[in-house]
């Protein structure tokens, strides 16, 4: 088994393309009640399996409709299993920062210490935006050391999110392992984050969604954000979002075993096919 790992908190980045539709608009006419209820699907979806089976990838895809009637899964069983979120948390974490006033915007700037990183894309200012692309991890702790240890529990426990150990260290509990979620709990942040049922502002939505773009297709617009758990015996890689379309909204979560750097792009390959296969996307 090879691990070629060049750093202790890895880069993960997306492209942005322009942003076409929102899958905020769609969510005022979905039932609040599918933001609490899990998604526990169980049969077995041929067509992913194939996907994963023919890379050879040890993992688990859920793709769902935001209203919750349609869920596609791939290994129900290690669907319900908690890993370490990595870069997943992200996306809840720049709701929090510009909930709290850790950051004002996607344009604020944070300048840079003059520590040289592994990865070039770190070494330079960032704003919100250039940090989310890149997965800036100096720049999220920064935000991180503002919110604060309290706020990230009391927030945690208000968008029923994943498990979080204690004690914990604010700067890195969603890279230690600390903090831990499976991919069901992953679709349910993902609908409750589309169906605005967290306790955000329309602001902070508005931002989070811009900034997530990574491509447009003609048939939808993808918000997502990669992951790369690196910390213990067993590497895993995460790919989560969400598909804006005419015909509605579809959130993914994808999470894979992962045996070297080489691997990681297979994270976005592959739940790009499942979209296809399932016709979310051209």
């Amino acid at each position: 088994m090879s691990r070629n790992i060049s750093s202790r908190y890895p880069v993960e980045q997306n492209g942005r393309l322009p942003e076409r539709t929102s899958c905020f608009t769609v969510a005022l006419l979905v039932f609040a009640l599918a933001a609490s209820v899990p998604v526990q699907a169980s049969t077995e979806d041929r067509q992913l399996a194939d996907l994963f089976a023919h890379d050879k990838v040890r993992g688990t895809m859920v793709i769902a409709s935001l209203d919750g009637r349609t869920t596609y899964v791939h290994n129900s069983p290690r669907a319900q299993h908690r890993y370490p979120v990595a870069s997943t948390f992200k996306i809840l974490n720049t709701l929090i920062a510009l909930q709290e006033g850790a950051v004002k915007g996607k344009d604020e700037i944070i300048r840079w210490d003059g520590h040289q990183h592994d990865f070039p894309g770190w070494n330079h200012d960032q704003t919100l935006e250039s940090a989310f692309k890149v997965s800036c991890v100096w720049y999220y702790q920064e935000l991180a050391r503002r919110v604060g240890a309290e706020k990230y529990r009391d927030y945690l426990r208000l968008c029923s999110f994943g498990k979080l150990d204690e004690p914990f260290e604010a700067t890195t509990f969603w890279l230690d392992g600390s903090l831990r979620a499976s991919a069901f709990e992953q679709i349910e942040l993902l609908r409750s984050v589309c169906n605005r049922s967290l306790p955000f502002s329309a602001a902070a939505y508005e931002t989070l969604g811009e900034i997530m773009v990574v491509e447009k297709t003609s048939k939808g617009v993808i918000r997502a954000k990669s992951g790369w758990a690196v910390r213990g015996l067993q590497q895993q890689g995460w790919y989560v979002g969400w598909v804006d379309t005419c015909r509605g909204v579809w959130l993914f979560a994808m999470n894979m075993d992962l045996l070297s750097q080489g691997e990681l792009p297979l994270r976005q390959r592959i739940t790009r096919e499942a979209l296809q296969v399932k016709g979310i996307i051209d």
